[in-house]
């Protein structure tokens, strides 16, 4: 199971990547395992001495009994303190964030890929999709080619 943000690669420009923990209840885990988790519009900020994954949406796993369930909750990461006193000295140089790019299974354990980020601006946005357009345009040609 690997789920990934479809949106990362084009909104910003990846700087550095780390691997962190998610603490998740029963629940969640069954959700995520199903495929449930949806973090193209979530961010990663670092509050009161932690680091939290928000706006991510994990809906509630049809099976469970809970009445009270926020499906879009603020999620506590797991990080090394020096990890973390390290990406505070980095965001804290200016013009960086900290965006979620994938989730996966490690074993028992979920596993979020967050990676220090720059944004990038429209006409750079732009610029991505053209290149990746010209490359998927080549690759069509070449395959047409190569069975001809």
């Amino acid at each position: 199971m690997k789920i990934i943000n479809r949106k990362f690669h084009r909104d910003y420009k990846e700087i550095e990547k780390y691997e962190a923990g998610i603490v998740l209840t029963g629940a969640e885990v069954k959700s995520i395992r199903s495929g449930g988790l949806r973090i193209d519009d979530a961010f990663v900020r670092i509050m009161d001495g932690g680091i939290f994954l928000i706006n991510a949406d994990i809906p509630i796993y049809k099976f469970a009994r809970n009445d009270t369930y926020e499906s879009k909750r603020s999620r506590k990461l797991l990080l090394h303190k020096k990890e973390l006193l390290k990406l505070k000295i980095k965001m804290a140089s200016g013009g960086l964030t900290l965006a979620p790019v994938s989730c996966y299974n490690k074993g028992p354990h979920i596993k979020l890929e967050i990676a220090l980020v720059k944004g990038r601006k429209d006409i750079e946005k732009r610029k991505v999709e053209k290149q990746r357009d010209i490359k998927v345009r080549e690759e069509r040609e070449m395959k047409e080619y190569i069975k001809s």
